[in-house]
């Protein structure tokens, strides 16, 4: 199913893939932080909604690379698409930090 050159599909991976990652990265922080691992003063240490945003929007770079190796590039327009429309929401949601 992956290995199809649709841009629906390249929508659809573009948009579920920032969507999981944020969770993920969010519990691994979260992870990190309640653990032993770290000293006390490194606890305090918090993440910003707005970097894990980044984070997980950079993570379409993944898929976009395994398109663009297979030459599919319906498929990598969508995922482009959808990484466009998160970074507009990124820039509207954190616009009053940014500027």
């Amino acid at each position: 199913m992956l290995n199809k050159d649709s841009l629906i599909l390249g929508i659809l991976i573009g948009l579920a893939i920032p969507f999981v990652g944020y969770a993920v990265i969010l519990m691994i922080f979260e992870q990190v932080g309640a653990s032993e691992w770290l000293n006390r003063e490194a606890r305090d240490i918090t993440f910003r909604a707005r970097t894990i945003a980044v984070l997980a929007i950079c993570l379409n770079i993944i898929p976009f690379r395994y398109y663009q190796k297979q030459r599919y590039e319906a498929s990598m327009r969508g995922i482009v698409f959808a990484t466009m429309l998160y970074v507009g929401l990124w820039m509207y949601q954190f616009s009053g930090h940014l500027f």
